[in-house]
Formats: structure tokens, C-alpha cells, sequence
């Protein structure tokens, strides 16, 4: 399965896949954005080494939406999170 399904399939089965509607992540380098770009149709595999994003959103009609952004260096075998942020729930307002 390759990484775009995977994390499409997470939030549909949490019932809020019409609601994601963008591009998973894409490669980290000196640009903001730049290949690879992980989409529904995006082909190819990325070499160990290789940092990218993963970030994942829902986005509601009228009321807003949320992304949680991870930078992953790829690896031979499980790729590493160079993401240290906390993934407690914080509420605001």
C-alpha cells in the first residue's frame, strides 16, 4: 500500500474522506515545496535518505479545518520522524 492510500484510507474510515481534499506532503529541500509530491497520483518510490512531509488534513465547509504536519526521512527499512511536536489535543477559545 503505498503511502498516499494509507493515510487516505485512515481518515475515511474515520468517516471524513470527502473532506480531504489536497495533496498528502511533498520532498523538503531549499524550495517551500518541491518533488516528490505525494498525491493520488503520484508514482514512483523514494529513495532512503530522502526527507519529506506527510501532512494530512480535513477541512470542513463553514467551519474550518485542520492539517498535522510531520517531517520523515525515509528509510532502508522503518522511516525515522524528525517531528518532535506534542500530539496532545489543545483546545482553543
Amino acid at each position: 500500500m503505498d503511502v498516499d492510500t494509507a493515510a487516505r484510507s485512515v481518515v475515511a474510515d474515520a468517516g471524513f474522506g470527502a473532506h480531504f481534499d489536497h495533496g498528502l506532503g511533498h520532498g523538503v529541500g531549499l524550495e517551500i515545496h518541491e518533488a516528490p509530491f505525494f498525491s493520488q497520483r503520484s508514482t514512483g518510490m523514494l529513495p532512503a535518505g530522502s526527507p519529506v512531509t506527510i501532512e494530512p488534513g480535513i477541512y470542513l465547509p463553514g467551519r474550518g479545518g485542520v492539517r498535522i504536519e510531520d517531517t520523515i526521512l525515509v528509510g532502508e527499512g522503518p522511516s525515522r520522524s524528525l517531528t518532535a511536536s506534542p500530539r496532545d489535543l489543545v483546545v482553543l477559545g
